[in-house]
């Protein structure tokens, strides 16, 4: 199929983290059951009227901001009608010709080298309820507990030409809006999902083929998987004589393959009108200007300093700077020992190892906390503990929860009296006369050997680096 090349572009619908709706006060989180957080608005009751949450607006804004957005003064809310059980009114909220954001768009490392995908707007609507159907029951029931919840609709250029690219643009996406604070981006909850929208062209032509728009998929695994599938179905679609039908379909994760699911709708379908319950937004310049100011680092930002400032690999500083709280553990760590690199080679190894083989996130919950890990790794620097010794350490702590000067109390720290590892050295040598007269006719790779045994003497608390010039001075005598 190397004569197509895919067209992708993705709209992503990302929950923010207010604490009420978009347009009422009925409260956004967790319900204790279905249709617990709702009210007349969220029902669409006659008579009921929309007030628009202005922390979901600033929270926008901060999106917008952070990907170097246009925030426009005047913007207005549409009515976009279409008729499903979850959807209350028979109408969404949502913006449609003035969207309150334009432009920008998101920096992502693509293959090892950094790619810039545009944006083409980013809008605010409401969510619509969720649809559940019940097989034993043979009956569908409507939870509206979603319904009317912000979002912030981030639509990209159709720039992407690979799911890779796909999927690295997402994953960068999801790291800033996390990051200013704008949703806690749970995927497993719905609160950042994505519609890809998918078509094939013969390569080096201009015009876009017909796409098909990938439903709701909240995993950038399936994400790639799906997009990867569907470009192959085209492809086949057209080199069998057919042709590609513009339709909404849904990714079956079980059968990996793409569902249809309906006809695609057109703009004029869902007959936009400006709603007129609702004022035009108007945004103050210097609201704007004091929400830009309060913006946290962005990830971009904060990894390009840590290469610089710490002298991290790219490698490291991309892992160091996933998460706002992974990237806060490595540089209290840092500062805490005044060794950047030995910092983030435990965090980047031992622990984040032990973590992923848990299934656990750092930002979770680690059973070593930043605190101790910088206690243990001065006990290190300082030639209290070695190297094998303070994996032994890290190992109970991060199971047993013990503390490292604990740790060192009870198993003892490092031999480091060249006195006493002379006199080790020497037993070794007095009871191995045979390897000691191999070593001295040539055999020079026995005195890893010799400190071995030593070290096996000492139970691994000698220090490494003086048992090997000590065996070397002996040896050589």
């Amino acid at each position: 199929m190397a004569e197509w090349e895919a067209v992708i572009g993705l709209e992503v619908h990302v929950q923010l983290a207010t604490a009420s709706k978009l347009f009422c006060g009925a409260p956004v989180g967790d319900a204790t059951g279905p249709n617990q957080n709702v009210d007349p608005v969220t029902l669409g009751m006659p008579g009921v009227l929309p007030v628009l949450n202005r922390e979901a607006v600033e929270l926008a804004i901060r999106v917008g901001l952070a990907l170097g957005c246009d925030i426009a003064e005047h913007s207005r809310f549409a009515r976009k009608h279409y008729f499903y059980p979850d959807l209350p009114k028979g109408y969404q909220i949502s913006q449609y010709d003035q969207p309150l954001i334009v432009g920008g768009g998101v920096w992502a490392a693509v293959d090892g080298a950094e790619r810039f995908f545009e944006l083409t707007r980013i809008h605010l609507e409401e969510d619509a309820g969720k649809t559940i159907h019940s097989s034993s029951a043979s009956k569908s029931f409507v939870d509206f507990n979603r319904a009317c919840v912000p979002l912030v609709e981030i639509v990209s250029e159709p720039c992407m030409r690979t799911a890779g690219e796909a999927v690295a643009y997402l994953k960068a996406l999801h790291q800033i809006v996390v990051a200013v604070g704008a949703s806690d981006g749970n995927l497993e909850k719905g609160n950042f999902r994505c519609d890809a929208n998918v078509s094939v062209r013969e390569r080096g032509a201009t015009q876009l083929g017909t796409r098909t728009e990938i439903k709701n998929v909240n995993s950038f695994r399936f994400v790639g998987r799906a997009i990867d599938y569907e470009v192959h179905r085209q492809c086949n679609v057209i080199e069998s004589g057919g042709a590609v039908v513009q339709e909404t379909r849904l990714w079956d994760e079980a059968g990996g393959r793409t569902r249809s699911m309906r006809s695609k709708e057109h703009a004029h379908d869902y007959r936009y009108f400006p709603d007129p319950d609702l004022m035009v937004l108007e945004v103050p310049r210097r609201w704007v200007e004091e929400i830009f100011e309060a913006l946290p680092e962005l990830p971009r930002d904060r990894r390009q300093r840590f290469e610089r400032e710490y002298a991290l690999t790219p490698y490291d500083a991309e892992v160091l700077t996933q998460t706002v709280y992974r990237a806060d553990y490595f540089e209290s760590v840092a500062a805490a020992t005044d060794d950047a690199k030995l910092a983030a080679n435990w965090i980047t190894g031992e622990l984040l190892a032990a973590l992923n083989k848990d299934g656990v996130e750092l930002d979770a919950g680690s059973p070593v906390s930043p605190e101790a890990l910088a206690e243990m790794l001065r006990l290190l620097i300082g030639g209290v503990i070695s190297g094998k010794m303070a994996k032994q350490c890290f190992a109970a702590m991060y199971a047993q929860g013990v503390g490292p000067s604990a740790w060192v109390e009870e198993h003892g720290g490092q031999i480091t009296d060249e006195g006493a590892i002379e006199q080790e050295v020497q037993r070794v040598l007095d009871a191995n006369p045979g390897q000691v007269s191999a070593y001295r006719a040539g055999k020079v790779k026995l005195l890893g050997f010799f400190v071995g045994q030593v070290m096996k003497a000492t139970r691994g608390k000698a220090n490494p680096q003086s048992v090997n010039a000590i065996a070397r001075r002996l040896l050589d005598a």
